[in-house]
């Protein structure tokens, strides 16, 4: 691959706003460790994207000589849009990295795995504003003082989708909370402009219709408003691979794994939140649901229970928000649910004109409610009236002229005291009540007290809130009990069934949902209850069959509470290897040793799994555990002589020896520094892993 002779530009002028847009510049440079290149422009901001397996590190040298310390590329790799959407395959075959403030630089240079084949870098010039942006009115009553797009100079001319309108979700069920993961050295008339390179190169960079979050925050406690569509809409954004259907993400400008919070921003944060779940009647302090649209921690269908404002690494193995904002989360979710006047939860609305229409929501502490119905004409056709900590209220809409009706849900008192209110329309036409993806996971639940598949998630999705009701019956369709029976809201749900105290057999679980006609939609799924398995482990998940009498082989030890069938497959990348055990047993202990051999032959280094079945009168169960085979040696390699800097590719115990001293460290993979050796004018560094695989002894 030969580098591109001439940068590609890409520059807009976003109309309308006196400020000079920020520009990127995209330039494929050489795939080779330690390359220094000169930027063909000064840069603010810079992104990388690469090709093939693999890590990419960098460091950005200042107009003043000086070099920054070295940055992983992707901190949050799962800062994405969803999976098959038009904004994640215009850049697919890349991996993706973070856009990182760091100021005026000129230079970059990196540091590849050793499968990456192919770089491009984007090089961001993003100019101050002429002035720090003021606050605009609040656009809405209690919404918090919000940098608008135009006020921050987003650049309207490169977003994407301008006639055809962002993606909207049905509604804001949750927040996830990030962080960005670049710098915390900025200054407040900085945010702006980070805010404008982080737009552009979520856009011309990566290809995405926007800046993918919905919300910025900067440490002085400045919101900015994010992607493009109405704050008070359900705008999906490209923060959170998966989970961005129906969420609000926040990002907080900076790097929290380290630093500390500011008052400002906590405040901010905690301003923002309450407003914006206000908005859409979300309760802080409540959980919800979600169907992942797939990510390389949840498959695409599992459901996830989730707080209503959850951390980015709720949803996927990152370590955003950083650990110092997520150690916050559940004081910050307290005081979101503690601010602003009492509050609506939950609404619903049952029936239609033309029969019983009721209204029912939770409120946040007992005060006074009211439920008001008006026609096209502006009057009152019914009205009714509580104090509680719930609304429930029905009418009789039997013999409502047929035609158009509103509806207002109010709660509390005047001005400041009152309730965000819930309006909505009513009418003779409503949308069909339908009960899809119900599933129980696992299908074979095995309640026997070891930890595996002791209890049962039923999962399922309603088109339209409805009453429903959720049976249990056996093998026969003779119904056991009524595992649930109340009215469930439209979307997403997941029931945790935790005492499966049956006996082992065929099972049903079955749904029916009332309509608002009468008429019951129903659907059913089955599953099983086998306690035959039990106990199973592996007393090694990794080996390194060598011969050398540390980690060969692994062990893999089970209980059976009946006779049954016993087959032991080999899997690797969801592909058979080979079996190696079919058996019929008797109840007891059953054990396998497995020495990486498939037969006579050493199968090739590499995550494989041992895939146990036992198969018995009731069905089969399935479990499945991961084992690594290991017969590579770490390598080891010093990466600063000055600095006491090394760098391994796997992670590893290290000895080092000087004189008669020797000192044992755990690191992890990538860059360590040993500060102990400091004075040390020669020394010796070994390495060896988890199975025991010892890296050739580095002398310096």
């Amino acid at each position: 691959m030969k580098p591109l002779r001439a940068a590609l530009v890409l520059f807009f002028a976003a109309p309308g706003v006196a400020v000079a847009s920020p520009n990127l510049v995209a330039r494929d440079l050489p795939a080779r460790t330690g390359v220094v290149a000169k930027a063909p422009t000064a840069f603010d901001l810079v992104g990388l994207h690469w090709q093939g397996a693999g890590v990419v590190r960098f460091r950005t040298q200042g107009a003043d000589g000086t070099w920054s310390p070295w940055r992983l590329s992707a901190p949050e790799s799962d800062d994405l849009p969803d999976r098959n959407t038009a904004e994640a395959r215009r850049n697919r075959g890349w991996h993706l990295g973070n856009p990182f403030w760091v100021g005026r630089s000129e230079r970059i240079q990196y540091r590849l795995g050793r499968h990456v084949r192919r770089l491009r870098a984007f090089f961001v010039r993003s100019p101050l504003l002429g002035g720090t942006p003021q606050h605009v009115k609040p656009f809405t009553e209690n919404a918090p003082p919000i940098i608008t797009r135009a006020e921050w100079g987003a650049n309207e001319a490169i977003r994407r989708n301008r006639k055809k309108g962002p993606k909207v979700a049905d509604s804001v069920h949750f927040a996830i909370v990030h962080h960005t993961a670049g710098t915390n050295s900025y200054s407040r008339s900085q945010s702006a402009a980070i805010v404008r390179g982080i737009e552009t190169y979520h856009v011309l960079g990566n290809g995405w219709d926007d800046i993918g979050y919905n919300f910025l925050v900067d440490k002085y406690g400045q919101v900015f408003e994010g992607r493009y569509g109405g704050m008070e809409k359900a705008i999906v954004g490209a923060h959170a691979m998966g989970f961005n259907y129906g969420a609000v993400g926040v990002s907080l400008l900076g790097n929290y794994n380290g630093a500390g919070l500011t008052p400002a921003a906590r405040a901010a944060l905690v301003s923002l939140l309450a407003w914006r779940l206000d908005v859409a009647h979300v309760d802080a302090l409540s959980r919800v649901t979600r169907v992942s649209a797939g990510n390389p921690e949840y498959a695409k269908g599992a459901a996830v229970d989730l707080r209503a404002i959850s951390g980015h690494r709720d949803t996927y193995n990152t370590s955003c928000p950083g650990n110092s904002v997520y150690a916050q989360l559940a004081s910050i979710t307290r005081a979101v649910a503690a601010t602003g006047a009492p509050k609506i939860y939950s609404p619903l609305i049952l029936g239609g004109v033309g029969g019983n229409v009721r209204f029912t929501a939770r409120l946040s502490s007992a005060v006074p409610w009211t439920v008001t119905v008006t026609d096209s004409l502006g009057r009152i056709a019914a009205s009714g009236t509580g104090t509680s900590t719930a609304v429930d209220w029905t009418w009789d809409a039997s013999r409502a002229v047929p035609g158009r009706y509103t509806y207002t849900i109010a709660a509390g008192g005047v001005g400041t005291a009152a309730a965000r209110p819930v309006r909505g329309v009513l009418g003779n036409s409503l949308p069909p009540v339908a009960v899809t993806q119900l599933r129980v996971d696992p299908t074979v639940v095995s309640p026997n007290g070891d930890g595996v598949g002791d209890t049962a998630r039923i999962v399922y999705f309603l088109s339209a809130s409805a009453p429903i009701t959720l049976t249990l019956a056996d093998a026969t369709d003779h119904q056991l009990t009524t595992l649930f029976s109340g009215i469930a809201a439209q979307g997403s749900h997941s029931f945790l069934w935790k005492d499966v105290g049956i006996p082992d057999g065929r099972y049903s679980i079955t749904i029916s949902a009332t309509r608002t006609t009468g008429k019951r939609v129903t659907r059913k799924t089955t599953f099983y209850v086998d306690r035959t398995l039990a106990q199973t482990k592996l007393s090694a998940p990794a080996i390194s069959p060598n011969g050398d009498g540390q980690f060969d082989e692994t062990a893999l030890t089970f209980q059976l509470t009946a006779a049954a069938a016993v087959r032991v497959e080999l899997w690797r990348a969801q592909k058979l290897v080979g079996t190696l055990l079919t058996q019929a047993l008797g109840a007891g202990p059953g054990q396998l040793s497995w020495n990486g051999r498939l037969g006579s032959k050493l199968v090739a280094d590499g995550s494989y799994e041992l895939v146990l079945k036992v198969k018995d009168a009731v069905t089969t169960v399935t479990e499945r555990l991961p084992v690594v085979v290991d017969r590579t040696p770490p390598r080891l390699r010093i990466a600063s002589r000055a600095r006491l800097q090394f760098w391994t590719n796997e992670p590893a115990t290290v000895t080092a020896s000087w004189g008669a001293r020797r000192v044992t460290k755990r690191v992890r993979a990538g860059y360590f520094r040993l500060p102990v050796l400091r004075g040390a004018k020669h020394f010796t560094l070994t390495a060896t892993d988890t199975v025991g695989n010892k890296a050739a002894s580095l002398r310096v």
